[in-house]
């Protein structure tokens, strides 16, 4: 079987975390750019990710979608790149606990605030992330102090937390509390951040022509 990693994206998307994890490993891989409404809908991508919507990776004939997934799955394949406790290590409980805290009651609770479809507070209980000020209490907990959401090593839930942070921080959907900019801080010059930037960059100025 072939060890090609495809990634399908969009330089608009949440392909920017993805793309980001793929350079932090140092995976090689051939980007397919799809587009909104037009390839994301082909039968051909549908197959691979019946959603019709991006990111996706091939791996070794295995389809990976949701961000989340992608980048634990990847910090398992390429072991070298450091970015994932070992099953048995305790810090593998709080990475797999903040990673997807992240990619559940975080995302709900943005998406429900951005479109005012918060539920309101008699009904918070049946909502996953409870109420929107709950859940950024908890992500405030999660980033609090000099390292990083496993302590002092940096690993994958530290690029989807923080891409996650980055975005609410840019676009206003999370609060601009001291403790995400400092946290934000912390990681948004990676070389490989600033490298899928770039990447991404020069791939939206391409598609504008």
């Amino acid at each position: 079987m072939s060890d090609e990693m495809v990634f399908y994206t969009h330089p608009w998307s949440r392909g920017r975390i993805a793309r980001w994890m793929l350079e932090e490993v140092g995976a090689d891989y051939r980007v397919e750019t799809l587009e909104y409404g037009g390839s994301m809908k082909a039968p051909d991508y549908l197959a691979i990710n019946p959603m019709g919507k991006v990111p996706a990776i091939v791996h070794r004939g295995v389809v990976v979608t949701e961000c989340a997934a992608i980048c634990a799955y990847l910090a398992d394949a390429f072991p070298s790149a450091g970015l994932a406790p070992a099953v048995g290590d305790p810090a593998r409980g709080t990475y797999l606990r903040w990673m997807f805290f992240a990619a559940g009651p975080l995302e709900a609770a943005v998406t429900a605030k951005s479109l005012g479809l918060l539920a309101p507070p008699e009904k918070a209980g049946q909502a996953g992330y409870g109420s929107y000020e709950d859940t950024v209490a908890a992500l405030e907990q999660a980033v609090s102090g000099d390292g990083f959401i496993c302590g002092e090593r940096f690993t994958a839930a530290d690029v989807y937390v923080g891409s996650q942070i980055g975005w609410g921080l840019q676009f206003g959907t999370v609060p601009d509390r001291p403790a995400f900019a400092a946290y934000f801080d912390r990681i948004k010059d990676r070389p490989a951040r600033v490298r899928a930037g770039e990447l991404d960059d020069a791939l939206a100025a391409a598609l504008k022509g």
